[in-house]
């Protein structure tokens, strides 16, 4: 077929699209029945579906078939942190704060400009932070199960920072990275700026299908894998201790990275050891303060095998040379007397009481979550599809995630995700319930 005719098919459709006159949620003929009406071969009539969806307008379904998709949500949905900009009851992003945390703000910078070390932090740092502060963070770890030394902890400009490090420093492009099916959106974006490819596994009750990862690794060369086994984002799930050394074990048959994403695994008492304290030699595990303290002090950690450490800090002076000095003071100080770990605490009770009033709002209906995190999934029923619901939501100001920013396989699935730690708790009821109302008259 002509390459002009091909475009003018996708226009068509995209004009259609845009026009209105294919509302969202239109279900769009077969690839066959497509061809058999425009005289197309398989391939191309494909092909024509493949660019719509590239463009955003259409979303394949595995069994289902081809759907417009709404095309008037905000571009980047659970990724672009418009909501807070708009106005709106944001139920896409975590920023957990608690009462006085602003003026445990001002008391730690009066005491900090009372202290004699202030020309120190002027000049430049260490890249991976000066020793008396990793010893501290070093610590800090400690009480998290984990037991590492001062030199292999390295101080980052957050945890988002923390995996772009890690990437920059032990991935190459076209690595594979096992990941799961669903998983947090930030490592989505590092993957596909350094061109990592992800390889979905499937979530087997709390936690990933460990059985499809031994198949993955006897079928691919993979090469690291990405993990939250303490707090999954978005689904919860905790990982049980046999479990965790399931997936050690399958890295050490195979040789895999593990990357150890910790950024909400404050939240759960009781875990169970860090992947990096069953596998030190092959683990780096990544974490911050960003929702232990607040998300503008861009504080974070990694601890790795000693033998990776001047890699990391080679990325760390190529991206930022070394953390902000006076956030990095103020927040070692807090780890050092007690303030981080009595904040956690005080946020695990709050999110507890959150979703409390998550589990009422949503009794009755199909919910994932973890009795003491920030977020709630939502999945969705056959006849129920997840942005037209997002949809709805934005237009009574309240901005929710699809299922999309979080997906690394093929197949989407219909669900919503709802960040919890943002909305004042006197307002949460309501803007859940609002939620529930939403969902349910799209299941009429």
């Amino acid at each position: 077929m002509p390459q002009a005719r091909y475009k003018q098919l996708v226009d068509a459709f995209a004009a259609q699209i845009r026009e209105g006159s294919l509302p969202p949620g239109t279900r769009l003929p077969t690839v066959r029945k497509l061809a058999a009406q425009k005289g197309l071969a398989l391939v191309t009539a494909g092909r024509v579906y493949a660019e719509l969806q590239a463009m955003g307008l259409v979303s394949g379904e595995t069994g289902r078939g081809t759907f417009v998709r709404e095309s008037l949500l905000p571009r980047g949905l659970g990724i672009d942190q418009h909501a807070a900009a708009s106005g709106m009851v944001d139920l896409n992003f975590n920023y957990p704060s608690l009462p006085g945390q602003a003026e445990m703000l001002r008391a730690g910078l009066r005491q900090l400009a009372a202290s004699g070390d202030l020309e120190a932090l002027l000049r430049y740092q260490p890249h991976g932070g000066r020793p008396h502060e990793r010893a501290i963070v070093a610590s800090h770890l400690a009480l998290r199960g984990l037991a590492v030394n001062a030199d292999q902890v390295m101080i980052v400009s957050g945890a988002q920072h923390g995996l772009a490090t890690t990437v920059m420093a032990l991935l190459q492009p076209g690595d594979v990275v096992a990941t799961d099916a669903l998983t947090y959106p930030g490592f989505k974006v590092l993957a596909e700026a350094h061109r990592l490819e992800l390889a979905p596994i499937l979530a087997a009750g709390h936690g990933p299908d460990l059985d499809a990862l031994e198949r993955l690794c006897k079928s691919r060369r993979v090469r690291a894998i990405y993990a939250m086994p303490t707090l999954h984002n978005p689904l919860g799930w905790v990982m049980g201790a046999s479990r965790r050394r399931q997936m050690v074990a399958i890295a050490r048959r195979h040789g895999l990275l593990i990357i150890e994403d910790a950024a909400y695994a404050f939240l759960a008492e009781d875990a169970p050891a860090p992947l990096a304290a069953l596998a030190p030699e092959s683990t780096v595990y990544v974490s911050g303060i960003s929702k232990s303290i607040a998300t503008g002090l861009r504080v974070g950690f990694v601890a790795a095998p000693t033998a990776w450490v001047p890699g990391i800090e080679r990325a760390i002076r190529a991206t930022t040379w070394n953390t902000p000095s006076v956030m990095t003071a103020i927040a070692c100080g807090w780890l050092e007397d007690g303030t981080v770990t009595r904040l956690e605490a005080e946020k695990r009770s709050d999110a507890m009481a959150r979703q409390a009033i998550a589990a009422d709002v949503f009794a009755g209906m199909r919910c994932v979550r973890h009795p003491s995190s920030y977020f709630v999934w939502l999945p969705l029923g056959e006849e129920v599809r997840a942005d037209q619901v997002a949809k709805a939501l934005m237009r009574d100001a309240i901005s929710v995630s699809t299922a999309e920013p979080f997906a690394t396989s093929a197949q989407v699935p219909h669900a919503i995700r709802l960040a919890l730690g943002s909305v004042h708790l006197d307002t949460l009821h309501d803007a859940l319930a609002q939620v529930r109302r939403t969902i349910d008259a799209h299941t009429l």
